[in-house]
Parts: structure tokens; C-alpha cells; sequence
């Protein structure tokens, strides 16, 4: 049941293989002025993702149906983020890969924490990711995550050119998110109705968005520490149809 899922990660691991022999290449690539084609390159795609990130953000943020539980599930989502410290862990996690695998990270810690909490979000959140895993566990129909896996593997090549090595450890992430769910499809499938789904990727979205304004360089969100906020819809929804006067 995990087939769907499986092809998924591989997908973004070939992508994200891809997309940092391209960035290889391109750094060899010399101009007569201005340093190499490859520094330019970088820069330039740089900042188309971050505006492609930018309108997915926009984009699945408009799902939202209730905008107390979208408020509710940042601010407190952000709350326990901070306390957990999560921010910090990720670049702690960053260092260790950093020291690991210095031959494949040449963008140092910071790529590999940014890259892969980028990635991570991208690829997790939406309602392809939640309804696919379903499907996978509760009917076997992988056709979902297929498609997926698709889009994916298409976005990593992009992604890895511009954010590094740690777009290829997002795999692990989809792993673990969508195999989590093909797994308890059964058991958390009632959880997950399409209000839920859609404030959870209305959440989601909202941390995209601020990904990718760091990645123009307009502010400096830790964006580790909200990630919370994306699973306290689950919570929220639930409340609000048990005591409906409160939302």
C-alpha cells in the first residue's frame, strides 16, 4: 500500500539528483564580464522560484473556509514551534549533514536546513498529498501519488538547482508524512474530511509564503517554528464541530 508514496520519494531523490548535476555544470560555464554564467544562472533562478513559491503559497492559502481556525492554528502552531525550538534543531540537523556529506553541500549548513524545510513544506502540503495517501491505503489506488510523484520530481530538479542538497532529504519527509497516513488510512481517514484538508493546506500555504519571501531576501522568518500550525486544523475542526458557539 505504500507503492504510491515510494515512487513519490524516489521521484523527488531523481529530481533532486538532476537538478544539482545541471547546477555542476552551470557553474563551469564562463562569460567574457561578470564572473560566471553559472553565478548569474543561480541567481536568476533563484529568485524565479521564489516567485513560483511565492504564487503556490498565494494560491493554496485561498483554500482556507474559516479564518478563525487558520489564525488560531498559526498563532499556537507558532507558540509551540518556539517552544519546541524546532529552528534551531533543523540547522543542528543541518550541521551534522553539513559535516557528514561536506563533499556533496557545498552551499554549507544553512542550504541544507533552508532547502530541505522548503521542500519539505512544497511537497507536503496540499490536498494531492493528504487524498493520495489516502487512496493508498484505504483502496490501493496509487494513481494520485503517481501523478504526484510527477509534478515532484519535475519541482526538485528546479528546487535542488537553487536550494541545494537538502531538497533530496525532503524525500524522507514524504516518506514519513504520506506513508504515515497510507498506513492509518483507517484510522484517521474520519479525522481528515475535506474542511480539515483544505485549512490545513490554507496553514500549510502560509508558511510557503513566507519561504519564499526569505528567499527574496525580505525577511528572516523562522519558518521552522510554525510548522506545527499545519497539523492544528485537525484539532481546531474537530472543536468547532463539537462546540460550534466558540468558531
Amino acid at each position: 500500500m505504500l507503492i504510491g508514496t515510494i515512487v513519490n520519494a524516489l521521484a523527488i531523490l531523481a529530481g533532486s539528483a538532476a537538478g544539482l548535476g545541471l547546477t555542476r555544470i552551470a557553474r563551469h560555464l564562463p562569460v567574457a564580464e561578470g564572473g560566471t554564467l553559472g553565478q548569474r544562472l543561480q541567481d536568476l533562478v533563484m529568485k524565479s522560484v521564489a516567485l513560483c513559491v511565492l504564487y503556490i503559497g498565494v494560491s493554496g492559502s485561498l483554500t482556507g473556509q474559516n479564518m478563525l481556525i487558520t489564525i488560531l492554528s498559526m498563532v499556537f502552531g507558532a507558540l509551540l514551534g518556539e517552544l519546541l525550538d524546532l529552528d534551531r534543531r533543523m540547522r543542528s540537523l543541518g550541521d551534522w549533514v553539513q559535516k557528514k556529506m561536506e563533499h556533496l553541500v557545498p552551499g554549507g549548513a544553512s542550504s541544507v536546513s533552508e532547502g530541505f524545510v522548503a521542500a519539505s513544506l512544497l511537497f507536503c502540503v496540499g490536498a494531492m498529498a493528504i487524498v493520495g495517501a489516502l487512496q493508498d491505503g484505504l483502496t490501493g489506488d496509487h494513481s494520485t501519488l503517481f501523478a504526484k510523484a510527477l509534478l515532484d520530481g519535475i519541482s526538485a530538479v528546479i528546487f535542488a538547482s537553487s536550494l541545494g542538497v537538502g531538497v533530496a532529504f525532503s524525500a524522507v519527509t514524504v516518506f514519513l508524512f504520506q506513508g504515515s497516513i497510507a498506513a492509518l488510512a483507517a484510522l484517521i481517514s474520519p479525522l481528515l474530511g475535506d474542511a480539515v484538508i483544505a485549512e490545513m493546506t490554507c496553514a500549510g500555504s502560509l508558511l510557503i509564503i513566507a519561504l519564499s519571501l526569505n528567499m527574496l531576501g525580505i525577511t528572516k522568518i523562522k519558518v521552522m517554528n510554525m510548522t506545527p500550525a499545519c497539523l492544528l486544523p485537525i484539532l481546531l475542526c474537530r472543536l468547532s464541530e463539537t462546540i460550534p458557539a466558540l468558531f
